[in-house]
């Protein structure tokens, strides 16, 4: 059990709300990012004690949602929170980082090297588009690139006021995604022009940006990693190797039951950063309330916070 110090905002949030995405049952609680401190623990949790200060995944119901000032969650989805951070940075470094994980894991089917119990052996492309790499999820996604594969070219696209940031994280190389001349501009940027060899597509971009598909390399192994976002999946061009992921996959992962504490190891050794700039939008109702509209209406490079 949480006491519930910040809460962070993500387009799950908005879309339980307004159409019912994994809602089991009404009334419910919002909120699948948040801080806090423990206040009780069951008779089996060993990793966490009462008055320990730490960050995790909620689920949206009215026991566990993050929305609210107690909330409950299991010992698996904890991390303990790093004394230099505070509960707003640490509120929505959760679910993105643990769906990062996924989409290299599963996505893409890396080796995961810093993940107890995790696979050591995977794909390793010599170079990967990031598309959307200015949001939480691809911010993340880069830095646990980085950890990955660290000789790997890492180029992304995102929009240009954020590509200095992003390449603070471990990019590369970074092109504007509305520009008419992106595919040329990515090949130009891997080893003899030839194109990428993996993309891993965080927006959902595919489905309506078909020339994304057109910075594979020919002779590559023209690998496709696509975050579900609600929708069906994305259907690729002939010889496109594609899979979707999501959080929920984590079954499916080695060592998944350690993700939260790998992030937990990654804090304390200062090896992983704050993804993008926190906004908080203050204390109570009014705060949440205008999270929600502001993320329905979509956040460019910011994560938004509120306090119960």
């Amino acid at each position: 059990m949480v006491r519930v110090k910040a809460a962070a905002f993500n387009p799950a949030d908005w879309k339980s709300i307004d159409h019912g995405h994994r809602v089991t049952e009404w009334p419910f609680v919002p909120g699948i990012d948040g801080s806090g401190i423990v206040e009780a623990v069951g008779d089996k949790v060993e990793k966490v004690v009462v008055g320990d200060e730490i960050l995790a995944i909620f689920s949206p119901n009215d026991r566990s949602g993050s929305f609210q000032e107690i909330a409950i969650t299991h010992e698996m989805t904890v991390a303990k929170k790093p004394a230099s951070w505070s509960f707003e940075e640490v509120a929505g470094l959760s679910v993105c980082y643990f769906t990062a994980v996924i989409g290299l894991g599963i996505g893409l089917k890396t080796s995961l090297p810093f993940l107890k119990g995790g696979p050591r052996e995977g794909f390793e492309p010599s170079s990967v588009l990031v598309v959307g790499a200015s949001s939480a999820l691809g911010a993340a996604t880069v830095q646990v690139l980085r950890l990955v594969l660290p000789e790997a070219r890492i180029l992304a696209t995102s929009s240009p006021q954020h590509h200095d940031h992003i390449a603070s994280l471990g990019v590369d190389k970074s092109f504007d995604r509305n520009s008419p001349s992106l595919v040329e501009e990515v090949k130009r940027a891997t080893e003899g022009s030839k194109g990428v060899e993996a993309i891993i597509d965080l927006v959902g971009a595919g489905r309506e940006e078909r020339y994304l598909f057109e910075t594979f390399a020919s002779d590559g192994p023209q690998k496709y990693a696509q975050v579900w976002t609600g929708e069906d999946a994305i259907e690729v061009p002939s010889g496109v190797d594609s899979t979707m992921f999501k959080a929920g996959d984590f079954p499916e992962l080695q060592g998944s039951q350690n993700i939260m504490l790998s992030l937990q190891n990654l804090l304390a050794e200062s090896k992983y950063k704050l993804p993008i700039p926190i906004y908080n939008l203050g204390q109570g109702h009014t705060g949440f309330a205008n999270g929600l509209e502001m993320i329905r209406k979509g956040v460019s490079g910011q994560k938004l916070v509120a306090n119960p």
